[in-house]
């Protein structure tokens, strides 16, 4: 098959994809909003369920609400008939999905569920069909064609549909005013959660990792002390312990370049950069990562409170780094 078929069929399936869930914006309609109402005002918990591909868009949205604020889980129908309905309590909402909307599997527990008088959401490709007529509101994700040539694997239905699921749970975090604090909260694992919660108090070197001398000393006195801290500079002090400047090794190695060997023997006062750069020791890493960015610095001194004289800690941007942010 020449290449340009294979682009041609690949650019139809996103075209195809790509109105499908465009029309999935002119369904956003009052029974929409009521789905969005009844799950805010639920006590229990959103349950999503479907069988084969819808099975999987419905894992999918549960995944997405959970992680937005809206607690959510899978439950599988045929498990659900072995038992499983035990999981769904009576202050739950079930959102079913299927795109015949006659799916044998959802059906055997409508039943079990409207005894218990559990709100139904059915997410229907159909709209005459069964279990579009057995959910209490029905939301249409109904397609014109599937992606696949031979209009049959689902394709443009399941991307409909997620895109549904998507709507949903965002106009939930909305409406919930649910924060990137919170969010944080719910994924402290990986680069989100270091992004979002990880502050540098962990990350600082403290103690004597600190390098620091006294704006009397020499340039060569900074230049030992830079080598042997091997963070790449050193604060500078007044007499009472205030920390006035930094030196760094670039700023040495300039020295050098302009006035040679001299410049060893200057005070280190008459070399520094005034006022560094401090943060407190609650900054979020992140947040240090884009202050050094922004200054075109590599490191900032950290004051655990700001009673202190002199920082009690500095932080690297390798240190950050390091960690993948």
């Amino acid at each position: 098959m020449k290449s340009s078929k294979i682009k041609d069929i690949a650019k139809n399936v996103i075209r195809i994809e790509a109105k499908a869930v465009g029309l999935m914006e002119n369904r956003i309609d009052n029974s929409f909003e009521n789905a969005v109402q009844k799950i805010i005002d639920c006590n229990g918990r959103v349950i999503c369920s479907g069988i084969g591909k819808s099975g999987l868009i419905s894992q999918k949205i549960a995944a997405t609400m959970s992680s937005t604020g809206t607690p959510a889980y899978f439950v599988h129908p045929a498990e659900a008939t072995h038992g499983d309905l035990g999981m769904i309590a009576n202050d739950d909402i079930l959102i079913i999905v299927s795109n015949s909307g006659e799916t044998s599997e959802l059906m055997q527990i409508i039943p079990s569920i409207k005894k218990k008088s559990i709100t139904i959401i059915g997410l229907i490709g159909r709209k005459n069909s069964t279990l579009a007529f057995e959910s209490d509101i029905y939301l249409d994700a109904s397609v014109d064609k599937e992606a696949c040539t031979l209009d049959l694997a689902p394709t443009a239905s399941t991307t409909a549909t997620l895109a549904m699921g998507d709507a949903l749970a965002i106009s939930l975090l909305e409406l919930k005013g649910f924060g990137r604090e919170d969010f944080a909260l719910l994924h402290p694992g990986g680069i989100l959660g270091k992004r979002l919660l990880l502050t540098i108090e962990k990350l600082t070197h403290k103690g004597e990792e600190i390098p620091f001398i006294y704006g009397h000393d020499s340039v060569k006195n900074a230049l030992f002390k830079i080598s042997d801290k091997g963070l790449g500079l050193t604060g500078v002090l007044d007499k009472d312990d205030n920390l006035t400047g930094i030196i760094t090794d670039g700023d040495i190695r300039r020295g050098l370049e302009n006035l040679g060997d001299d410049i060893l023997n200057e005070t280190a006062e008459n070399l520094m950069t005034r006022e560094p750069k401090t943060v407190p020791s609650n900054t979020l890493a992140i947040s240090a990562l884009e202050l050094m960015e922004k200054h075109s610095i590599t490191s900032l001194f950290v004051y655990s409170s700001i009673k202190l004289k002199k920082p009690d800690g500095v932080i690297h941007i390798h240190d950050i780094l390091s960690l993948g942010i």
